[in-house]
C-alpha cells in the first residue's frame, strides 16, 4: 500500500493540473506558468517514471481567443470554447516538452469510451503503448461529441478514471489549495491540514467544499470522489497546491506536502474494475437473502432461482446491479440474458430455463467471472 515511504517507487503517475493554476486570470493560457510544470514532470520522466497528462484549461483559452470575459453557461458555446482552446493547449505543451526531448500525444476521451469494452481496450491499449515508446500523453474530453462531458469532465474524475485504466500507482490532483482541510481554511482560521487518511474516511465528506476560483469544475468534493475512483485500482491520490514552488518534485520525494489519500484495498483485475466502475449500468437484480450470502461467502455465479425481481430494459452482456431486499448494491455483472428473458426466469431453477425459454444460452443469470461484489 502506497505511503509517504514509497511514493518515489510509484513508477506510473497521472498528474491533473487545473485551469487555475494555467491560466493568466482566466485569460488564456499562461505559457510562463506552463513551463515549470513540463520541467518537472520531464525530471520525473528522466528518473524512469511514467507520466500521463491530464490537464484543464482548454476553455479558459478558447474564451480568450474568442475575447470572452465570463465562461459561457450554454452546452454549446462550452463545447467550441473547448474545441477552440484545444489547439492552443497542446501546441503549448508540445513546444514545451520538445525543450527536452520529449514526444507528446493528444488523447481525447469520452464516457462512452470508457463504458464500451472494445472501446476501453483499445483506450488502455494505446495510452501503454504510448507510455513504452517514452511518449508523454496529454489527455482530455472530447468535448465535442458528447453532451454530458463538460460536467462530468471536471477532469479530477476524468483523470482518476485514465488512472483506473492504465493502473497508475500514485494519482496527483494540482489545485489552488493546499490540500483537504478539517474545516473551510477561507472561514476558519484554525482550519488544519489533513495530511494523511484512508480515502474512506467519512469525515472528507463533511469537509470537502466547492470550488473557490471559479474557473474550474472541481470542488475539493469531486477531488475526494476522484480519489475514490482511483482507489478502485489501487491507486493512491495526492492533493496538493500546485502554487507550492517544485511541488511535484517535492511528492516525489515523499515530502509530506498536501494530502495523501490512502486506497483501502489491493488492485482488483482489470476487468472487474472496469464492471466495478466504468460500465453504464442498465438495470437492476433484486436478490433474496440466500442468493446475497452466496455471492458474499463463496463467490458464486448468480442463478436465476436467487432473483426475486428486476427492472430496467437491458440486453444480453450489458451491466446491470444486484441489490439485496434493502436496495443496496451487492455486485455489479453482465447478464446472459435479457430483461425480457430474465423476467420469465428469474425465481426459476437453472434446469427450467430450457422449458421456459425453449433454448438455453448459460446456465447462470450472471457468471462469477463476470461479476464484481461492491
Amino acid at each position: 500500500m502506497i505511503s509517504r515511504k514509497t511514493i518515489h517507487n510509484a513508477r506510473r503517475w497521472v498528474i491533473k493540473i487545473g485551469s487555475a493554476l494555467l491560466t493568466s486570470d482566466g485569460k488564456g493560457l499562461s505559457r510562463e506558468a506552463l513551463s515549470p510544470w513540463v520541467e518537472q514532470m520531464a525530471a520525473l520522466r528522466k528518473a524512469g517514471h511514467e507520466i500521463v497528462l491530464v490537464s484543464s484549461g482548454a476553455v479558459a483559452e478558447g474564451m480568450s481567443r474568442m475575447g470572452w470575459e465570463r465562461r459561457p453557461h450554454n452546452l454549446n458555446d462550452l463545447q467550441a470554447a473547448a474545441a477552440i482552446g484545444q489547439m492552443g493547449l497542446i501546441r503549448a505543451y508540445e513546444a514545451c516538452f520538445q525543450k527536452y526531448d520529449l514526444h507528446t500525444a493528444q488523447v481525447l476521451l469520452t464516457r462512452d469510451d470508457l463504458a464500451d469494452r472494445s472501446r476501453y481496450l483499445n483506450a488502455r491499449s494505446a495510452l501503454r503503448t504510448l507510455l513504452s515508446l517514452g511518449v508523454v500523453p496529454v489527455v482530455n474530453e472530447n468535448d465535442t461529441v458528447a453532451t454530458e462531458e463538460l460536467r462530468f469532465g471536471d477532469n479530477d474524475t476524468l483523470a482518476a478514471l485514465v488512472a483506473n485504466l492504465i493502473e497508475a500507482d500514485l494519482l496527483v490532483l494540482l489545485t489552488d489549495q493546499e490540500g483537504l482541510f478539517d474545516a473551510d481554511p477561507r472561514f476558519h482560521a484554525k482550519a488544519g491540514l489533513i495530511h494523511e487518511t484512508r480515502v474512506d474516511n467519512p469525515q472528507l465528506d463533511a469537509v470537502a467544499g466547492g470550488s473557490a476560483s471559479g474557473l474550474g469544475l472541481g470542488g475539493m468534493i469531486t477531488k475526494v470522489r476522484a480519489a475514490r475512483l482511483a482507489a478502485r485500482s489501487g491507486t493512491g491520490t495526492v492533493i496538493a497546491s500546485g502554487k507550492r514552488a517544485r511541488v511535484l518534485d517535492s511528492i516525489g520525494q515523499g515530502e509530506q506536502i498536501g494530502t495523501l489519500l490512502v486506497p483501502v484495498q489491493e488492485p482488483q483485475a482489470a476487468r472487474k474494475r472496469w464492471l466495478a466502475g466504468q460500465l453504464q449500468v442498465r438495470g437492476s437484480l433484486t436478490l433474496d437473502e440466500g442468493a446475497v450470502r452466496v455471492l458474499r461467502e463463496k463467490g458464486s455465479s448468480l442463478l436465476a432461482v436467487g432473483v426475486v425481481d428486476t427492472s430496467g430494459e437491458f440486453t444480453r452482456g450489458e451491466a446491470v446491479v444486484c441489490l439485496d431486499a434493502t436496495g443496496c448494491e451487492v455486485a455489479r455483472g453482465l447478464v446472459n440474458y435479457s430483461a425480457q428473458e430474465t423476467r420469465r426466469i428469474i425465481g426459476q431453477p437453472s434446469s427450467q430455463i430450457e422449458s421456459i425459454l425453449g433454448y438455453v444460452d448459460e446456465q447462470e443469470l450472471i457468471h462469477r467471472d463476470n461479476l464484481v461484489l461492491l
